[in-house]
């Protein structure tokens, strides 16, 4: 099938909201532009309305799912709930609120709809199609995030928060200092990514049905032990928590640290908690870092995703299973493996139907697939290899006369998010299209092309990459050209659809984009993948330059750009330095400049152990952590990552920072940084423009008091792209 089509079959009339519900003042409805000369802007681009969480109802017949759209004049989004057959037909819009709803869930008897609120949980009578009046179920002083309803919703998990007592605020130490604005702490982890952890989330279980759901009445899953994170931060959700299928048990992943334990280690380990005794049972012994617990069926298997390697975060992901017995409190672990040990690829979400496990992953043609597998290892790839979208697991399995209707999600570089089915029958697979959300702006739009191509590095290797093409290419033209350096490290550009680095956008203003799978990304098996690790300023840095002189080399190409985020910022900085005269401006966004200062001044302080140091193995000794092998001891933990090291890859790492290279900078760059970035803080973009502005090299500097690693909000998005190609349109055209 081809996936350059966008328009999926559902009729116009469809697409119309045939919702009655009311209409609350500040509701957000969906845009409905008019686009110029078929040429995607900015605007455009936040526009699109942007389609989550997709749930199956109990009798297999509808879906329900949210869509969220901005409004640049309230300087906000808002999601809102939709309903469709399975197919895609008779979409009707459930509600018009003005404030957002998210973790929609059908109700047992699939006659009313439970959602979360404004921080709280509500529940809405299905009437048709629309939701009728909503009525509120919790009443949660510190809000609720998420929550997840047990097979027979008796009971229900809840994520809220506690205060976190490590770090402490001057009303702590004196009530009448109200007003005083402070931070005060003892040990790390006093912040991350985004936010000072003044809060820790936890899980509550609670009675469901009946009774208002309040803090007094429910249970902390984690009562009685330190100040843990459950779900762990910052981007663990609800997902990280699994009912049995009797709704007594639940399997969780937790890292059990706090301070500087915590900053230096990435082990998590799955747990099994008993509702009803309080009693818990951990069911991974591996030491890295175990999430994603899911319960089969028939409640004698937990499955879930496991790195073997403590304080590595990028290390493989296995798809790792456990017998369970559940007999009363008594829970007995047994016959942990790992269910496909000669898979070389990172496996994501699984998912059960029988005892058939279904998950994701990320493989060599640069895009993500479905794979399913059986107890015993056998393993099935259900996409194709010409396929080109990234596919995820599949919602919900429905078992039809021609055989199994997978119900997943999937983007490409062309489109954002959509429903598909993909259809599993002894004849081969197919897959179709369910939603359409954008189509009405995707039709008026001219199309791109793009192929994948093979670029050969310096040591003779074949390396992937994706180029974009703008609408109607014409080879005998010249164009200008964008190579983008990725974030991660450890990452892959796959037909992967961005609303922060959209590689379609940049293409439908005339730029010709390569994206280059280098040294570090995961598509391409583990060695690939961890040989950037301790040669940041190595290899990668070489296969970016390899992409560029390729892509330079055309006859179509002009002048070229390079542009990245994060450690795609630490690679446009480190290339000022490298390229000579290969690249004819730069765009840096939260990149790293000064790898020492940051070895200070970030949180995770596991991954720059592990990434700048190349450790290998970690050890507890006295219940304090650290790495084996060289190193130097701070407060009782040697760090084989730090500028003061005596490792090999250490010292490297340090004395190749971007900041050391700053003589050689001659090109124009553009450096971006949110000031609520507390992974690579604001003061890295700062020094490379006060480096640039010193050497005379013509620079801009960017920076948003109120973003974070990521540029959210709609106002300040629309003006980051607009300040993106004025820069490029400067220097490039």
């Amino acid at each position: 099938m081809n996936t350059r089509l966008f328009t999926c079959g559902i009729l116009a009339a469809a697409m119309l909201m045939s919702c009655t519900s009311k209409q609350e003042s500040g509701y957000i409805p969906a845009p409905e532009p008019t686009i110029e000369d078929g040429v995607m802007t900015p605007e455009t681009l936040l526009e699109l309305g942007r389609l989550s969480d997709p749930q199956l109802s109990p009798d297999g017949t509808k879906i329900l799912y949210g869509v969220s759209y901005n409004s640049i004049g309230q300087n906000r989004s808002c999601r809102n709930l939709f309903l469709c057959n399975t197919d895609g037909s008779d979409r009707v819009q459930l509600t018009r609120y003005a404030k957002s709803v998210s973790n929609a869930r059908w109700s047992k008897d699939g006659k009313s709809i439970i959602f979360i609120q404004g921080g709280q949980i509500w529940q809405a009578p299905l009437k048709g199609s629309k939701l009728g009046k909503k009525t509120r179920l919790s009443k949660v002083q510190t809000s609720v995030s998420e929550f997840s309803l047990s097979p027979d919703q008796s009971k229900i998990i809840y994520v809220s928060s506690i205060k976190n007592p490590k770090l402490q605020s001057p009303a702590d130490s004196d009530p009448a200092l109200d007003k005083a604005q402070a931070y005060a702490t003892e040990d790390l982890m006093y912040r991350h990514w985004d936010h000072w952890v003044n809060e820790i989330p936890r899980s509550y279980v609670a009675s469901f049905g009946g009774t208002e759901i309040t803090i007094e009445n429910s249970v902390d899953i984690l009562s009685g032990e330190d100040s843990y994170e459950l779900p762990t931060e910052p981007f663990g959700g609800v997902e990280q928590l699994c009912w049995s299928p009797d709704s007594r048990y639940i399997a969780y992943s937790c890292r059990k640290k706090t301070g500087k334990q915590y900053a230096f280690s990435t082990n998590t380990d799955i747990y099994v908690y008993d509702t009803q005794s309080g009693s818990c049972v951990k069911a991974s012994t591996q030491g890295g870092y175990d999430t994603d617990p899911v319960w089969s069926p028939d409640g004698k298997h937990i499955a879930w995703v496991s790195m073997a390697r403590d304080g590595y975060e990028a290390d493989q992901q296995r798809l790792f299973v456990c017998d369970v017995v559940c007999n009363g409190s008594e829970v007995a672990v047994s016959n942990e493996r790992n269910l496909l040990p000669d898979f070389d690829q990172d496996v994501a979400s699984p998912m059960w139907d029988g005892e058939t496990l279904y998950f994701n992953a990320l493989v060599r043609e640069g895009i993500q697939a479905v794979f399913r597998c059986s107890l015993e290892g056998e393993l099935q790839r259900l996409t194709g290899k010409d396929w080109w979208a990234d596919f995820f697991t599949p919602f919900a399995v429905l078992d039809t006369p021609e055989g199994k209707k997978l119900l997943t999600t999937y983007y490409s570089l062309e489109f954002p998010v959509e429903m598909v089915s993909i259809n599993c029958t002894p004849e081969g697979n197919s897959y179709s299209r369910i939603s359409g959300e954008n189509d009405h702006i995707f039709s008026q739009l001219k199309s791109i092309s793009e192929e994948s191509v093979l670029v050969e590095t310096v040591d003779h290797k074949q390396m992937q990459c994706w180029v974009i093409y703008p609408p109607e290419f014409d080879e005998n033209k010249v164009y200008p050209a964008i190579e983008i350096v990725l974030g991660g490290p450890q990452g892959s550009n796959s037909q992967d659809w961005s609303y922060r680095w959209c590689y379609r956008l940049m293409a439908q203003q005339g730029y010709i984009v390569i994206l280059p799978n280098r040294r570090g990304t995961t598509a391409f098996g583990q060695e690939w993948k961890e040989q950037i690790s301790g040669d940041y300023c190595g290899l990668n840095m070489q296969d970016y330059l390899s992409a560029g002189r390729y892509i330079k080399s055309k006859p179509y190409v002009g002048k070229l750009a390079c542009v990245g985020a994060s450690y795609g910022g630490y690679s446009a900085y480190m290339l000022e330095g490298l390229h000579g005269d290969l690249f004819d401006c730069f765009i840096a966004h939260a990149g790293i400049f000064d790898e020492k200062q940051l070895w200070f001044t970030t949180e995770e302080m596991w991954f720059a152990n592990w990434d700048n140091g190349g450790l290998t193995e970690y050890a507890y000794e006295e219940g304090q952590m650290g790495p084996k092998g060289d190193g130097v001891t701070f407060g009782g933990m040697q760090q084989a990552g730090s500028p003061y090291a005596s490792t090999p890859k250490a010292q490297r790492h340090y004395a190749n920072s971007p900041s050391s290279m700053v003589t050689k900078w001659h090109t124009p760059i553009l450096c971006i940084h949110g000031m609520m970035d507390y992974r690579i803080p604001y003061e890295q973009g700062m020094a490379a423009f006060n480096a640039a502005q010193m050497m005379g090299v013509p620079s801009k500097l960017l920076v948003f008091p109120e973003e974070n690693h990521w540029i959210l909000q709609p106002q300040n998005s629309l003006y980051w792209h607009r300040e993106f190609y004025s820069w490029l349109d400067r220097w490039m055209r």
